[in-house]
């Protein structure tokens, strides 16, 4: 399903066919920016190309999380789609390694608690850090190292960067055992942030909040003006 419309259009067509009951929705498009051949997908697609995408420029998330791969078959790079708007390649990936996103499925979080383990060896054994319902930018930072060979994703949905501040290649974590470094398709056991995901059931805004800027402290009162002069003392008048 594509056709050639304008943004404006595409986002109203896609809000009127989703209806109240839609839980999953995502429109992809051919170019940047919202412009060009479009696709709407409710359920997962093993390959966009066969929708009448021949690549994929921007993403509109309306109700999700999502995963998205480079390559197709849910292989390759992964990508976290949370709901929101993304304009061009670089807001859904900064690992710079990939350009191209071919196939994508529905995340389920399966609750609003979130907890994780982190192992320094395979078949979770080493040195071992536990989070809690909390997103963390830095392991170092929490005294563990970048070496990430095994995980257990107790409750919630997570996703691992390998480097600080949530960024570099992404691995997505779904509620489950993950052994070995290869089971999330890593190239080597490095993870140094990781956070959670969230969705629209447990979370109001659905997406990763980044924090506002401290506002800007508001102008005081303007200064009293300068008293005016006191007048010259009266003179007496000619006799």
């Amino acid at each position: 399903m594509s056709e050639q419309q304008s943004a404006p259009e595409q986002l109203a067509a896609g809000k009127s066919q989703g209806g109240a009951g839609a839980t999953y929705k995502v429109v992809l498009f051919e170019f940047e920016n919202f412009q060009g051949c479009k696709a709407e997908f409710s359920a997962e697609c093993k390959d966009v190309t066969e929708k009448g995408l021949e690549k994929v420029g921007s993403v509109i998330v309306e109700s999700g999380p999502w995963a998205g791969y480079d390559r197709h078959g849910f292989t390759g790079e992964q990508f976290i789609l949370e709901k929101g708007e993304y304009p061009r390649w670089d807001t859904w990936t900064n690992s710079q390694c990939s350009y191209s996103l071919l196939s994508l499925r529905p995340l389920k979080v399966d609750s609003a608690d979130h907890k994780l383990h982190l192992y320094e060896n395979p078949g979770f054994t080493g040195r071992k850090m536990e989070i809690v319902d909390d997103d963390v930018p830095s392991l170092w930072g929490h005294g563990f190292q970048d070496r990430v060979a095994s995980i257990k994703a107790l409750n919630g949905t997570w996703v691992g960067y390998m480097f600080p501040g949530y960024r570099g290649r992404q691995f997505i974590f779904e509620r489950g055992d993950f052994k070995h470094w290869n089971d999330w398709e890593a190239p080597a056991p490095q993870i140094q942030s990781v956070r959670r995901v969230r969705d629209m059931q447990w979370h109001k805004r659905g997406c990763f909040i980044v924090p506002d800027p401290a506002p800007a402290p508001a102008p005081g009162p303007d200064p009293d003006p300068a008293p005016a002069p006191p007048a010259p003392p009266a003179t007496a008048g000619a006799s």
